[in-house]
């Protein structure tokens, strides 16, 4: 009987003494701002800096030489390369340029070896050097004796001012750089940038019916959008009519009678959308003259906006001569193109093909691909009719196809030059080259025939090319996910001439950096690869198990993990690593830079948002990595990716324990036209007062929610209004649903000043419901202004990086 009541009490004890294990092995463990700045080492802002030294962004000159932007501890430097002379060195006197440039910005006091400038452009001889800085642009005499700068416009896209004088205006300049062309109280003008001397050439612009302008849902500056002919002497733009369009309001945070904001802002489904009226304008007679056709859609065979690329026109082209004009047409959906041929004297237009896509027709992944070329009567055309990106050359007069170009697997997503004469076409293009990432961007050539396809890059890196003008070299900066940028000049034979330069990264090393490493997980299906890349802590230990945070974007326009180039910090994905944590992107189906079915995997329902396919991907990584727990699996994202977190909690409710969704467009209702209609059709309303859009409005699913859930939204923000985050707000109220709450007083949709604030709120939600951690109290990051003088400096900040990617 005692042995017996000894036995028991010995396993009372052997159980208490597991049980004691077992919550001191779960007790919370308490992190410290030493914790936290480790982790903000690796963000952007510190990690960027170290390994500037031999970066490139190289931007493409008139006259076939390169400039880039070097920096390293010793400043920025202005670099000019010459391939046809085999020459490298400083574009400018650094010295005598910040000298002859204070005067000019008022005696501000400038550090040479600081300047931050970008569009630059050179005559005379190199003497005369033309230039965006400082909110302004100015034309400096660099060999007048002393050097000197002028001030002739302000920097693209600057605030509206009404008491500004017309040269404050932002200009977008002819191709001979003589004239400027600008908005003034709804009308356009032009300034001869030599004398000042300004012109008014349109008289009849009115309120919601100005021309040129760039304000249209989400979208707006004060630059004129429009397309110079090649001979600086007529100007193809448009008269936007926003008179029906309806609007958008925001009214700020403030303790006294506050300012209401509103603005033209087209939703899905309206009846009134914003219109173009097509016109070209003979500069020095004045004369407008009216294309004969109907009013055109705002939209663009690529973007959400007229303009994809700076204050050029897209989907429009000058016949070298100025004396036609031929662009492309979208229908309101996107399904629909035409293209058509303007003669610019009388306004008679033409049309010459169309195609029309079963649900959306793109041009190109980050650069339109049409081309208009009346020298040789023909088109040069992208479709992906075929499942992949392809051209195809048609007949000017006939319209007729005359012969397809490339051919797949593998997409053409840029199209940099045409050798008219040689009738060769250099292209970039993924997905090529067996054995490789499908994501890496390779260059190419072919005949216009199709015949002599050739790789120019064959290196097994992601190449970022630009071509020269004239065509005769391009420079290409070539790197991988892991591995640094080589930027070297080329010849159109693919040939190395020149070396430029090699990035350092020892000291990004040195302070404690690890690459990332890339993956690939089967999808949805089972069977499709899925790519992406996993981030674990500098410190980690694989014998121990980790929560594991997804990142996502669901596209359609982009995907989560973007480019494939080498970043030393790609957002906090690593940061947040750093506290405990295996963090992923990976790109799911309905994202480009695929086949055409992949892209179009979830078209029409848009609540899908990739999901499945994050679900399969992160248990096909834990089957792979064992150290990744899915019992602590959790979402975040932005935008998009804050509508596709909220539907990962609502949709997957087991799956995922912790969400993040920030600034989400939880209902494409309640957004911008042109984007949900390109993406899922125009919205169909049937007599239940159901819509084809019910299934991706999140509200409808609020009820669902399990897990810990914050909500952030801006509420100033003008892309994806706060009104989309206080829908969901709502139902999840109606619901009795916990969740967290965070609307930022006055910031826009990045944040703004408030981002690092939210990163540190970001992080500490994960730390503490994720991880079961306690964060520090209010760790402070680096403030705002600091961040953003470290931002601008670096060698990319403010050049033209081929595009605008237009998103929510």
């Amino acid at each position: 009987m005692f042995r017996k009541t000894s036995l028991q009490n010995a396993g009372s004890l052997a159980a208490l003494s597991l049980v004691c294990t077992a919550v001191m092995a779960q007790a919370p463990r308490q992190l410290t701002d030493r914790d936290y700045a480790n982790a903000e080492k690796f963000m952007p802002y510190n990690a960027n800096p170290l390994a500037f030294p031999g970066q490139v962004k190289a931007q493409v000159l008139d006259d076939g030489r390169f400039w880039y932007k070097a920096v390293d501890d010793s400043g920025i430097s202005y670099v000019l390369v010459d391939p046809a002379k085999g020459r490298l060195g400083p574009a400018f006197d650094h010295e005598k340029l910040a000298a002859a440039l204070m005067p000019a910005l008022n005696g501000m006091k400038l550090d040479a070896r600081r300047l931050i400038l970008s569009d630059l452009a050179f005559s005379g001889d190199d003497r005369l050097l033309q230039f965006t800085g400082y909110g302004a642009m100015f034309r400096c005499d660099l060999g007048a004796r002393p050097a000197s700068c002028t001030r002739i416009g302000s920097a693209d896209g600057g605030p509206p001012a009404a008491a500004q004088h017309h040269a404050q205006l932002p200009l977008t300049l002819s191709p001979n750089k003589k004239l400027g062309a600008f908005i003034h109280d709804r009308n356009l003008w032009v300034r001869d940038l030599s004398t000042g001397a300004e012109t008014q050439l349109t008289t009849d612009g009115a309120k919601d019916y100005g021309y040129a302008t760039d304000n249209a849902g989400w979208k707006s500056s004060d630059a004129a959008i429009l397309l110079w002919s090649p001979d600086s002497t007529r100007i193809a733009t448009f008269q936007q009519d926003q008179r029906k369009t309806s609007e958008m309001y925001l009214v700020p945070v403030t303790n006294a009678h506050p300012d209401l904001r509103a603005w033209k802002y087209p939703l899905v489904g309206d009846q009134d959308v914003t219109m173009i009226e097509r016109v070209i304008i003979d500069v020095n007679s004045r004369k407008v003259t009216r294309l004969k056709m109907p009013p055109d859609q705002h939209r663009s065979t690529l973007c959400d906006d007229v303009a994809c690329d700076g204050n050029t026109w897209s989907d429009v082209e000058w016949s070298p001569d100025g004396a036609h004009l031929a662009f492309v047409s979208t229908s309101r959906d996107h399904r629909q193109e035409w293209l058509r041929v303007a003669d610019a004297a009388t306004g008679d237009v033409r049309e010459v093909m169309s195609e029309t896509a079963p649900r959306f027709y793109e041009s190109g992944n980050g650069k339109i691909n049409w081309h208009y070329l009346p020298g040789s009567n023909e088109i040069l055309w992208f479709s992906e009719r075929d499942d992949w990106g392809n051209l195809y050359l048609y007949d000017l007069a006939t319209g007729q196809l005359k012969n397809q170009i490339t051919h797949g697997p593998g997409n053409v997503t840029q199209v940099l030059y045409i050798d008219e004469p040689k009738r060769t076409i250099y292209f970039v293009a993924v997905g090529k080259e067996a054995g490789r990432d499908p994501y890496y961007q390779h260059f190419y050539s072919i005949r216009f025939d199709g015949t002599g396809q050739h790789l120019l890059t064959p290196e097994d890196a992601n190449h970022d090319i630009k071509m020269s003008t004239g065509g005769r070299f391009f420079i290409d900066t070539y790197s991988t996910p892991t591995q640094p940028q080589i930027t070297v000049v080329r010849d159109t034979d693919g040939r190395t001439v020149m070396d430029v330069a090699h990035q350092d990264i020892s000291r990004l090393v040195a302070a404690g950096w690890a690459p990332l490493t890339p993956i690939k997980v089967k999808g949805r299906d089972g069977k499709t690869d899925l790519y992406g890349f996993m981030f674990k802590p500098t410190h980690f230990d694989p014998s121990k198990k980790y929560p594991i945070v997804n990142n996502v974007y669901p596209g359609p326009q982009t995907g989560s993990c973007g480019g494939r180039e080498f970043k030393a910090a790609h957002n906090d994905l690593q940061s947040l690593a750093e506290l405990g944590f295996v963090v992923v992107c990976i790109d799911g189906m309905g994202t480009p830079w695929r086949s055409k079915s992949f892209h179009e995997a979830y078209y029409g329902n848009l609540g899908d948002n990739t999901i499945p396919d994050q679900v399969a991907g992160m248990k096909d990584l834990a089957r792979q990595y064992p150290f990744i727990d899915l019992d602590r699996a959790s979402m975040y994202g932005h935008s998009g990716g804050g509508n596709a977190t909220a539907a990962a909690m609502f949709h997957y409710p087991d799956f995922f324990k912790v969400g993040i969704a920030e600034s989400g467009n939880h209902d494409q209702r309640d957004y911008e036209d042109d984007w949900a209609e390109k993406w899922s059709g125009l919205e169909e309303k049937k007599p239940d007062g159901t819509s084809n859009y019910d299934s991706q409005a999140n509200q409808n699913f609020a009820k669902n929610l399990k897990g810990h859930l914050l909500l952030a939204h801006g509420t100033m923000d003008n892309n994806v209004p706060p009104n989309n985050t206080l829908v969901l707000v709502d139902a999840l109220i109606k619901a009795n649903k916990d969740f967290d709450l965070l609307m930022i007083p006055n910031v826009p949709h990045a944040y703004g000043p408030a981002s690092g604030y939210m990163a540190r709120r970001r992080w500490d939600y994960f730390v503490r419901y994720l991880a079961g951690d306690i964060p520090p109290v209010e760790y402070q990051m680096k403030p705002y202004p600091a961040v953003q003088a470290v931002m601008h400096g670096g060698p990319d900040a403010g050049v033209d990086d081929g595009g605008e990617d237009l998103q929510p």
